[in-house]
């Protein structure tokens, strides 16, 4: 054997020795930087879905000024826990699926890497992995579409739960929110699931502020301006409530006439609120309108209702009464006959 040949022997082996050190010296460097960038981008993500959650403090500092007007809400802590929760879940929602879909990426591409070091081809394994993402698509693609409007709605905070939404088809008070499935509590107590794909469009009562709206009916004879000093009466003392007053958000207002019929005028009483107190508030607002307004001797219009009935008469039935009026003639002349009779005896 030649010096040449140990030479070539010697360095075939020194290759080798050196690519089995280093594969899986670069392996483990590559799964330890996946491993760094994965924290690097979770920790990223938390403080991410901790500003959306919890920004602009400023903001609802004012706002939870305004509400509460420097008082102690009665529904205040009720609402303030479901604004807590409501919170909470919508930042580990959105936390949850950015982590997760940040650690899939991240490995599915650590992956790809291991197996390029390890010398397997790798371009038929991503054709395959294209031809099955391809068709999970179409076959998932409503599931998809509920994932991605779950995301966004959370993202956008377009309602919460405890807050009262209209989705057109059901509306009720939210129970629960998933990437999937919203869970709405009707009225009636059925628990509607609805698939956040199909939700076209979202009505929220209870978002930022709500109104309080009362309608009254009275007499078109009363005072309609009197009727509406007496309707501004009846709030004020509702605002001057020490439990439903610092409720309200904006002083009372009378819209005037909203409608004019045969059965009276309509005057709309509106009042700005605290979210998801409307209800309460126009419970009270009736209650003390009804006193107001009796007091001053203004009355509730009743509704009613005028009915005209035509009976026509048919031909026959005349003709009928013309026989009817003539047959007493013929009686009289009869009579008249009957009288003269004895006469000529």
């Amino acid at each position: 054997m030649s010096i040449d040949h140990l030479a070539l022997v010697g360095t075939a082996v020194s290759d080798a020795a050196g690519r089995l050190v280093s594969v899986p010296l670069r392996i483990a460097l590559t799964l330890a930087g996946s491993a760094l960038t994965i924290v690097i981008v979770r920790v990223l993500i938390t403080r991410l879905v901790h500003g959306i959650v919890h920004g602009g403090r400023l903001v609802r500092t004012r706002t939870r000024a305004a509400l509460q007007r420097g008082q102690d809400l009665p529904g205040r802590t009720a609402t303030n826990a479901l604004s807590e929760t409501r919170r909470v879940q919508r930042g580990k929602t959105i936390g949850s699926v950015l982590r997760s879909t940040a650690t899939l990426v991240i490995g599915a591409i650590t992956v790809v890497m291991v197996l390029d070091l390890l010398g397997i081809p790798i371009g038929p394994i991503l054709a395959s992995a294209g031809i099955a993402g391809i068709a999970l698509g179409f076959g998932a693609q409503t599931l998809v579409k509920d994932f991605l409007s779950g995301l966004f709605m959370l993202v956008e905070d377009q309602y919460g739960i405890g807050d009262v939404i209209d989705l057109g088809e059901a509306s009720g008070t939210v129970e629960a929110i998933g990437l999937r499935v919203t869970q709405v509590r009707d009225i009636n107590g059925t628990l509607w699931f609805v698939r956040n794909g199909e939700v076209v469009r979202v009505g929220n009562k209870t978002q930022g502020w709500s109104r309080a709206v009362v309608e009254v009916r009275i007499d078109q004879a009363d005072d309609i301006d009197r009727a509406q000093a007496l309707l501004l009466k009846a709030a004020q003392e509702v605002a001057d409530d020490p439990t439903i007053g610092p409720l309200l958000l904006d002083e009372p207002a009378v819209a005037g006439i909203e409608d004019l019929t045969a059965e009276g005028a309509v005057l709309r009483l509106m009042v700005k609120v605290a979210p998801s107190t409307q209800w309460d508030v126009a419970r009270a607002l009736r209650a003390r309108v009804r006193i107001v307004l009796a007091d001053g001797g203004i009355s509730l219009a009743l509704p009613r209702r005028e009915v005209f009935v035509e009976r026509p008469t048919p031909a026959v039935t005349v003709a009928e009464t013309a026989v009817t009026v003539a047959e007493p003639a013929v009686t009289a002349a009869e009579t008249a006959v009957t009288v003269a009779e004895p006469d000529a005896t």
